[in-house]
């Protein structure tokens, strides 16, 4: 059976996130579309822009692990969006330890970073998210060996 494309991961994806919205109060697509474009950007494989448009499917209880394990998807798509998935209780060290030890899955979660540290993004946030989560992602950034993106913290 052939793979879905990228067209039908995207459907599948604005899909299951229909409804939902970021921190922002905007369309929860629009951070997986500029997510996906982030990959693309970077020279990433249609298996890491695949793996973009799901990254926060399992996690955010958009689609089940079950619908991504039988999904017509290539392995490596399915290993970045659950190495992606963080799970509940689960310390940042032990997150980046496992993006990292999965191939394709960091230049996804670069791109990701990339979006949520916008500082257009984060400034239309309360002051203390704001800190919060400039604060995590610089960390996150740390742990991964990236360069701080615009608006980290250093």
């Amino acid at each position: 059976m052939p793979y879905l494309t990228l067209t039908q991961v995207e459907a599948v994806a604005r899909a299951a996130h229909a409804g939902q919205t970021d921190k922002a109060g905007r369309p929860y697509a629009e951070h997986l579309a500029a997510v996906a474009e982030g990959v693309r950007a970077r020279g990433g494989s249609e298996e890491q822009i695949a793996a973009a448009w799901l990254h926060d499917a399992v996690e955010d209880d958009a689609l089940s692990e079950q619908w991504l394990t039988e999904a017509e998807l290539p392995r490596a798509t399915k290993d970045m969006v659950l190495a992606l998935t963080k799970r509940p209780g689960e310390e940042l060290a032990a997150y980046a330890r496992r993006v990292l030890a999965t191939p394709g899955a960091r230049l996804v979660k670069e791109a990701d970073l990339a979006h949520n540290a916008d500082p257009g993004r984060l400034a239309v946030l309360d002051e203390a998210t704001r800190v919060r989560l400039t604060l995590k992602y610089a960390e996150v950034h740390r742990l991964l060996g990236l360069e701080p993106g615009p608006g980290t913290a250093r």
